[in-house]
């Protein structure tokens, strides 16, 4: 079994913070880490095939070892490095959802090495719809590997600020760039299955996978040991330090914690009292876009608890709920 492990570092390295792609990506070429932004959230890639520098990713995250990372390419032509074959299915995928949110799982190259995909013989691939992410990746010149540039179990930055607060002498440069436009990470599919399989809910829904595979289904919650199949689904993702609860609406606020809670939903009106800080969205493609910014903010107010509405478990709302969810500590879970 897999089983290389990695300790909990702090480099004290000078982080570059850059707002040229091609700076960036000639520090990664040169075996550095860079955080940078995608349409999902900002990444933290380095050279696929460089063990090292991929070694040092899970470093600058304290990540654990068989949670694995997806790899990123600039164009199609790259997959044949990474994937050892495609499936009419896969074809199938690409053709809809790249370039965009969407992460494919394809049989892993043997050039790929184990550390990227925790040992596992998959590898997720995406090909990110962003344009400073296109040409950062294409600057670069080989596939990277990146997962979302936090600390393991913090929420995902979805701002080159909330790179640098997570990662700032920790790793080599951060690529400034906008807000990331849809804020939730991407849709992970196993393409090795036919149909295929959703393993981690994202910005691509089932609802709009199904209009292609009728049959589609969500993996059901990985039990067994060992590495699971997509980043995002064994440990506890997205948390922030206040307890995140999830609640039907404002009515449910608790009155006695009002004063040191936060509150994010879409409906605005009904607390019993009014909570410290509060976020209404105008839909549930804004509370997304919002969610891991929200709870930054609330951080750094000293908050305690975080209020979130549920919403219904449709299209995106799926994703959003999931990441909620995983957000919330175990004895606050369903609340």
């Amino acid at each position: 079994m897999f089983q290389w492990q990695v300790r909990a570092t702090s480099t004290g390295m000078n982080t570059r913070i850059t707002r040229s792609p091609r700076t960036a990506a000639a520090i990664l070429r040169k075996g550095g880490v860079v955080a940078f932004p995608t349409e999902t959230v900002y990444g933290l890639g380095a050279d696929a095939f460089n063990a090292q520098a991929v070694q040092a990713i899970f470093h600058a995250k304290e990540r654990p070892a068989d949670n694995p990372l997806i790899v990123h390419i600039a164009d199609l032509s790259q997959l044949e490095r990474v994937a050892l074959s495609v499936s009419r299915t896969a074809l199938r995928a690409m053709d809809q959802f790249f370039p965009g949110p969407l992460t494919i799982l394809f049989p892993r190259h043997p050039d790929v090495p184990r550390l990227v995909t925790a040992g596992l013989d998959t590898v997720g691939v995406r090909f990110p719809s962003h344009t400073v992410a296109q040409v950062f990746l294409r600057e670069c010149a080989v596939p990277v590997a990146a997962p979302s540039a936090n600390r393991s179990g913090r929420p995902s930055p979805t701002t080159w600020q909330a790179a640098v607060e997570e990662l700032d002498g920790r790793v080599d440069a951060i690529l400034k760039g906008g807000a990331s436009p849809i804020g939730l990470e991407s849709t992970v599919l196993d393409c090795t299955q036919s149909p295929p399989v959703i393993l981690r809910e994202g910005a691509i829904s089932l609802e709009q996978l199904r209009a292609f595979w009728p049959t589609m289904r969500t993996a059901p919650p990985t039990e067994h040991p060992g590495p699971a199949r997509s980043p995002g689904l064994r440990y506890r993702h997205y948390a922030p330090a206040a307890r995140v609860c999830v609640i039907p609406g404002p009515a449910a606020l608790p009155p006695e914690q009002a004063s040191r809670a936060a509150y994010i939903g879409l409906d605005a009106s009904g607390f019993p009292t009014k909570p410290k800080r509060l976020r209404r969205c105008r839909d549930v493609t804004e509370y997304a876009r919002a969610l891991f910014r929200f709870f930054r903010q609330c951080e750094k107010q000293g908050i305690t608890h975080i209020y979130c509405q549920r919403v219904p478990q449709h299209g995106l709302g799926r994703a959003l709920m999931d990441r909620i969810e995983r957000a919330t500590t175990p004895i606050m879970r369903g609340n």
